[in-house]
């Protein structure tokens, strides 16, 4: 290991005169007395290099709202689904599928799959850098695609009208605090207990009752879930139309009637320890017990972009996960890498690959969104058109957009249907996947 070497007086004194030397580091210094740092380094020609254009626009409703809380990948995965049902029953006005149903039955899977995580490691130590990433992790907002998938075929859905939302489940730190402390007391107990020879019985004892209080948590939090409903609406023509006694299974079964196993989750991951063209899987990433197993097909741009378009180019949306927090201005709405120019205003050199933004922990998924439009020039797309669940008082209305290099950088991840892969591609589905570290960075969408 190298010796480290701490800052020495002469080296302090020779930073100080050089930055003091510099003309522009002054300008840059009093400008930022009195701007922020974004506002100095915006570049112009990026807004207008992306205007709200589209050769591919696929027709979508109102953008939605998770509020404060990480239900990002709930919102998107339901707004796919919500497209599908308001295009088969021609559904007129805005319409949506209710996210806290989802979001209950996730909190409690969520709840018992960490417990079983528990019992799974209790002869590991604390210390142990797999257990303390599960301890440090808990149960949180985020998911995958694959978990939504597993949320649905077990509990179905229904429309946000059955089951709206609450202050809590709009607003869902303080719930997770006190659900993480007392899942967090069960896995001290649980070590406790079997260090002291309790029976297996005993422990899945105190188990079930963690799981008790957690339910009654989550029901006076989020409130209790319907068991049937009444699916109404107007069609395009003004009639009303109502189903009555419908249960949240039968919903998705029969009145949605779409199979979800037939969309796979595809990434773009160019680091050495995921080689394209293989399946991937993290471990402990999940949420029901039994339920889909959460893996990924690692594909190079070219063609994760190809089976995107596929599916943009046939009608379809796209749910996809990005790297939100770089180079973007949410109140206009842009995501553009060359929307600020950081490099100039400071003289840093900031040019960073994708590989080592992710293998450096600079960069990775943490939103997911809808891909509802793109614009192609001789068949290249130049930007791409989101749909987010961040309300309808930023960005046009609630959509935004983002530059096709940006996308090549910050994009990760996206769902499409197996259909629109190659054979080749599909041959791939069918191989076991690679077990991935639970930090790895393809799982942070569910953090």
């Amino acid at each position: 290991m190298t010796k480290m070497q701490a800052v020495s007086a002469a080296e302090l004194d020779r930073l100080t005169k050089d930055y003091l030397s510099d003309t522009k580091a002054r300008v840059v210094r009093n400008a930022l007395t009195v701007n922020d740092l974004a506002g100095i380094s915006r570049v112009f020609d990026a807004a207008c290099a992306n205007p709200d254009f589209f050769s591919v626009n696929i027709k979508t409703l109102p953008a939605t709202n998770q509020m404060a809380s990480g239900r990002c990948w709930l919102f998107a995965s339901l707004n796919v689904l919500r497209e599908m049902i308001v295009k088969k029953y021609k559904i007129e006005g805005q319409f949506e599928l209710s996210q806290n149903y989802m979001a209950f039955y996730d909190k409690l899977e969520k709840a018992n799959f960490f417990l079983e995580a528990a019992l799974a490691e209790l002869e590991t130590p604390f210390d142990d850098e797999t257990v303390r990433y599960l301890m440090q992790t808990a149960v949180g907002d985020g998911g995958q695609w694959d978990m939504f998938v597993s949320l649905v075929k077990k509990y179905g859905i229904c429309p946000k009208t059955a089951f709206p939302e609450t202050y809590q489940s709009s607003h869902t730190r303080a719930m997770n605090g006190l659900l993480n402390k007392r899942l967090r007391k069960f896995a001290a107990d649980a070590k406790r207990m079997h260090a002291e020879g309790k029976s297996s019985a005993e422990i899945r004892a105190a188990k079930d009752q963690t799981l008790k209080e957690v339910y009654s948590l989550i029901c006076s939090c989020f409130g209790v879930p319907p068991q049937t409903f009444t699916f109404e609406y107007y069609d395009k023509k003004g009639a009303y139309h109502a189903y009555r006694d419908v249960t949240p299974k039968a919903f998705y079964e029969e009145y949605l009637n779409v199979n979800l196993d037939d969309y796979v989750g595809i990434i773009n991951g160019p680091t050495a320890d995921k080689p394209y063209h293989q399946m991937y899987t993290v471990k402990y990433l999940g949420n029901v017990v039994g339920g889909n197993p959460v893996s990924f097909l690692n594909l190079p741009m070219d063609e994760f972009k190809e089976a995107i378009l596929k599916q943009m180019k046939a009608g379809e949306p796209v749910w996809f996960g990005c790297d939100c927090g770089k180079e973007g201005d949410r109140e206009a709405g842009l995501w553009d890498d060359q929307l600020f120019d950081y490099a100039g205003t400071f003289d840093m050199n900031l040019e960073f690959s994708k590989e080592d933004m992710l293998n450096a922990r600079e960069s990775a998924m943490n939103h997911a969104m809808v891909l509802t439009g793109v614009n192609l020039v001789d068949e290249v797309p130049t930007r791409w058109r989101i749909e987010n669940s961040w309300g309808d008082k930023n960005a046009n209305k609630g959509y935004y957009i983002c530059s096709d290099t940006w996308f090549d950088r910050y994009v990760f991840e996206a769902v499409v249907n197996k259909k629109y892969l190659t054979a080749a591609q599909k041959k791939i589905l069918k191989k076991k996947p690679v077990e991935l570290k639970p930090w790895d960075p393809f799982g942070s969408l569910a953090d």
